[in-house]
Parts: C-alpha cells; structure tokens; sequence
C-alpha cells in the first residue's frame, strides 16, 4: 500500500475528530447504491481525493483503511497504535490519522474523517470477495441519521431526521435496539433444539453468516450434531476457526427462521476481543439480507420489514472449498467480424479480429478437511481453470460460491492447474451439518 504522511497540527485535529460524522449535503434525504457479495455491503466513499471502496459494518466502530493497491493517498496527524480484535494473533500494528474528508457523491461529506490504518499488507480481504476493497466503516456512517437498507433494490436511502420516515415505519415491526462501544446489540431467542434461550447478540453487518454463538459465553453449551470443524473467515489477527452446525429455530422479534446455519469460534479465535457484558454472538448478513431495515442509533430502534428473500434456505457451501481472486490477466479472445461482401462477389473465409480483456485469475485458499472436493483430491493453491465445463475467468468469485451452495447431490467437475499439470477432479456435493430432531 502506498501513503503519504503529512505531519499536522495535533490539538486542532483532537477538536475536529470529535465531530467526526457524515452530514447530507444540500438534501434531506440521500440514496446510495451499493455492491451486494456475498451477504456484504459495499460502498464507495473518497477520501482526501482517492476514490476507494468500503464495507458497511456495524460490527466495527471506528473507520478502518487497508489495501490501497497502489493508491495514492495523503493522511495527516498521524500516531502509531496497535489493533486488537477476532483471530488467534494478541494484536497488529497500525496507524491513526485525524483531520480528514470523506465524500460519498455530491451527497454525504464528512469533514473531520478518523481513519484506522493497518499496516500490514496481508491483511486484505479483496481476493475473497472478488473487488478491491479499501477498508470498513460502522458507527461514523450510522450514528447521526437513520439508515435505510433494501437489500432487494441494492440502496441505501440516509434521512436527515426520523420524521421524514415515520409514516414509512408503519410497515415495519419495531425492535429496541441498545449501543454499546459504538455497535448496535438486540435481544433475540435462540433455540437450539427445543428450548429458547433469550440472548444478547451483536448486528454484524461484515459477518456474511446467518448466525454466531460463542459457546464458552453460554452456560451449559452442547454442540448440536452434526457438526464440522471449519474455517469460520478472517478476523484483524488472523485467520477464525471453530465449527459449523444448524440449529432448530431462531427467533428476531415476531420473525422465525427454521434451521439456520451457525457458526462457533472456538475460544482461541475471541480470546483477545473485548466483549460487552451478556453478549452471545452475533446475527449476521445472511439473515439481515432477508429484511428491509432501518437502522435508527439516536432513537435506539431497528425496523424491519421482510422482502422476497425472507424464505429462502439456509444454504451451506457443500463442496468444502474456499476461494479466492488472485488478480488479472490478460485474454486473447476471437472475434468474427461480419463481412458485407458486393452483389456477386464471393468471399471465400470468414475475418476474425482479436480482443484482448483483463479477466480475473482463481485458485484455492483452503480445503476442508473430509469434504467431498478433499476427498476427490483438490488442494490449497490449485488454480481453477473451470468449473461444469465453464471457464472460470467469466464467472465472479460469487457465482462460484453460488455454485457450491446450489443443491445437495450436483455433480461438479473441476480442472485445475496444479504446477505445471493440469488435472480434472469430479465430486458431489454432499450437505454435512443437516439438521437432526
């Protein structure tokens, strides 16, 4: 990643980080479009100048920059920090920059931006959700005004005061929301086989999972069977580990979801995070993704509404793999060129011109061990050259991932490169954790 680092005035920046909130410009009420991958929100916001992509998550509360991808970016009054936060690592280095301007549009400025800057270059999520992504921001977008969020129309609609949407929440089943360190917690029912529990849960929007427990937070635990072993997603410190299963009900208000899947980090993975008091987990994307909501922080409220996702089932990615981009390159495609030839003259072969496509390069970030891609013989850092006899270089990294949830019992027929060989793997995809009374 590539900074400039512009020593400023340091008591004049304290007073204006203070503030450090976006305000609508000029308008009572803003749309923004946003990317969906994956269960996950992405925004673009400039900052200082630069054009950069973000991911909108309540679970973070301060505003996070990382993988610039040679970017050019200048930050002023900066100080050294260290970062804490879920993986197995205590904690990372990492920068603190006051004192700058962040737009969204012509619509949204903040003008006393703070900005978290991890220094190490490793951590990037880009290769996993197939876009250059820049950083995280949480509580600075939420905090002053009521946010919107249609999943379904992939829009952000911000509202200057919470009169401008009052007549809207009619359709809306209200819940009392509470924020603590800057995140926004709710009381839910969790049932994991036939008793429900009450449990205080983190609204993560960066979580792409329906649902996260902490089993050493919760008194008298058992693990639902079946149950695997799993790499879980990434964290500030490194890589998160624990098991996946199902569980008999989830109850959000008056919305129930039958059978979700849930993850739970082992103790390894949140010993080092600073948990607030009675929380159990987390409710994440994939059952956020089933609702219009508005977030509404001043009022402590969140409003749901259900859209056309909200019956759709809790798929579990059956083939065991992990993907990632691994940039792009370059393509020769052919082209026919249609060729208009005079009244009675013959043309005798056909013209062709070629062009040249950057296309994205994928390859295998983890197996998991007893999968049905393990068993078939697929490995880390195989490069995947196609998949159902489909090049991968024309799919997106989410229609890949699609694939692998579709429908227990589809055969997949993956070619790889491994090295200098390239091998042909079959498999079928086969549903481990099914939900058992």
């Amino acid at each position: 990643m590539k900074f400039k680092l512009l020593l400023l005035g340091l008591l004049l920046s304290i007073f204006i980080s203070a503030q450090n909130s976006f305000e609508l410009i000029n308008t009572k009420k803003a749309v923004i479009p946003f990317q969906l991958i994956n269960n996950l929100i992405f925004i673009p916001i400039t900052v200082n100048g630069a054009e950069l992509t973000f991911l909108l998550d309540t679970g973070v509360a301060e505003t996070i920059l990382f993988s610039l991808e040679n970017k050019e970016l200048k930050l002023g009054n900066v100080e050294k920090i260290r970062f804490s936060g879920l993986g197995g690592s205590l904690s990372i280095d990492g920068l603190k920059s006051d004192r700058n301007i962040g737009r969204i549009g012509d619509i949204m400025v903040n003008r006393s931006m703070s900005l978290y800057v991890i220094l190490d270059e490793d951590f990037n999520i880009s290769p996993h959700v197939g876009i250059p992504v820049n950083g995280v921001i949480g509580y600075h977008f939420f905090k002053n005004h009521p946010i919107s969020i249609d999943y379904t129309a992939k829009k952000i609609t911000v509202y200057e005061s919470t009169d401008l949407v009052s007549r809207k929440l009619k359709r809306f089943k209200e819940l009392p929301i509470t924020i603590e360190k800057e995140k926004p917690y709710v009381v839910a029912d969790v049932e994991m086989t036939n008793e429900k529990k009450d449990s205080k849960l983190l609204i993560d929007l960066g979580n792409s999972d329906a649902i996260w427990l902490f089993p050493t937070l919760i008194k008298n635990f058992v693990y639902n069977r079946p149950n695997i072993d799993d790499f879980l997603g990434r964290g500030f410190n490194g890589d998160i580990y624990g098991k996946r299963s199902r569980i008999h009900n989830f109850y959000l208000g008056d919305f129930k979801f039958e059978k979700p899947l849930t993850a739970m980090p082992d103790e390894f993975s949140i010993q080092h995070v600073n948990l607030v008091q009675s929380r159990k987990g987390s409710i994440g994307g994939e059952i956020m993704r089933r609702f219009t909501s508005i977030f509404d922080y001043a009022n402590k409220k969140l409003y749901l509404k259900k859209n056309r996702n909200f019956d759709d089932p809790f798929h579990f990615n059956m083939s065991g793999l992990d993907f990632k981009q691994n940039g792009l390159e370059w393509h020769q495609d052919k082209v026919k060129i249609e060729t208009h030839a005079p009244e009675g003259v013959e043309v005798y072969k056909d013209s062709f011109q070629y062009k040249f496509t950057l296309k994205p390069i994928f390859s295998i970030a983890g197996v998991r061990k007893d999968s049905p891609a393990y068993e078939a013989g697929l490995r880390k850092d195989d490069r995947i050259i196609s998949i159902n006899g489909d090049n991968t270089s024309d799919m997106t990294l989410e229609k890949m991932i699609g694939l692998m949830k579709s429908y227990e019992g589809r055969s997949i027929t993956m070619v790889v490169q491994r090295k200098e060989e390239t091998l042909t793997f079959r498999f079928t995809l086969e549903d481990p954790i099914p939900y058992q009374e």
